[in-house]
């Protein structure tokens, strides 16, 4: 009877460290964020956990630098580097728990357990979108270079008229 009390013992005690390190993990994965600035410092943005937006600052030279198809570009492509950088975190929080063998990332997207065959998609499959208006590209604005700043343009225009 001793020899079943110890090991009742044994397994309440391994539970309560898992539960504890499991409370840890938990707390690790709450306080996950991500920040990240723009190559020229106009834009830093700060992702919590699961990558949702917390914070967003423009720097006043941020309209002046760029028109706003070029400044919304900027903004996707920094929050999304914080988003990385969250994930990161995320991954290096979830590795401690996991088996050697787990690879975090692909917990986290669901495919921890498939074969790739089962959730990529075919190059001959295809989503239909439906008709998306067509954008030029910041890049191909042929007045985008001969302009300081697309704001004093616009203010300039509205004085003249």
């Amino acid at each position: 009877m001793d020899d079943h009390r110890a090991q009742v013992e044994e397994l309440l005690a391994d539970y309560r460290r898992s539960r504890e390190q499991l409370v840890s993990v938990q707390r690790d994965l709450a306080a996950v964020s991500g920040r990240a600035s723009s190559p020229d410092g106009t834009v830093e943005a700060t992702v919590g956990t699961g990558g949702k937006l917390v914070a967003l600052e423009l720097s006043e030279m941020a309209y002046r630098r760029h028109r706003p198809e070029q400044l919304a570009e900027l903004i996707v492509r920094t929050v999304a580097a914080a988003a990385a950088s969250a994930a990161e975190e995320t991954y290096q929080a979830l590795s401690a728990v996991l088996p050697t063998a787990t690879d975090p990332a692909a917990l986290v997207a669901g495919t921890a357990d498939l074969q790739p065959s089962e959730y990529e998609i075919s190059e001959y499959e295809t989503v239909d979108l439906g008709q998306q208006p067509v954008r030029r590209r910041a890049d191909d604005d042929e007045d985008n270079e001969q302009r300081e700043s697309w704001l004093d343009s616009e203010l300039i225009n509205r004085r003249v008229r």
